[in-house]
């Protein structure tokens, strides 16, 4: 019976470690994107270098606006 509740105790701090652990987006992210009401499309954006379509709060833009998919892609430039 004690190991029943020894377990049970080590379960609830490990839970209670996990819940408190997690990321909140930081204060960036969270500026970036817009609340949507569920059942709302996100924008969609292609990428300039490879066409990708992707929501506009994943892509990730140069100094002229052009939206692109990756980092990788940003510094090879638009075709």
């Amino acid at each position: 019976m004690k190991y029943l509740v020894l377990v049970l105790v080590v379960v609830i701090v490990l839970w209670a470690m996990a819940s408190r652990g997690r990321p909140s987006g930081g204060a960036d992210a969270a500026a970036k994107r817009r609340p949507r009401r569920r059942g709302q499309a996100a924008p969609m954006l292609a990428c300039a270098h490879c066409g990708l379509h992707l929501p506009r709060d994943e892509a990730v833009t140069d100094a002229a606006g052009r939206a692109y998919c990756s980092p990788a892609h940003r510094l090879a430039g638009p075709r």
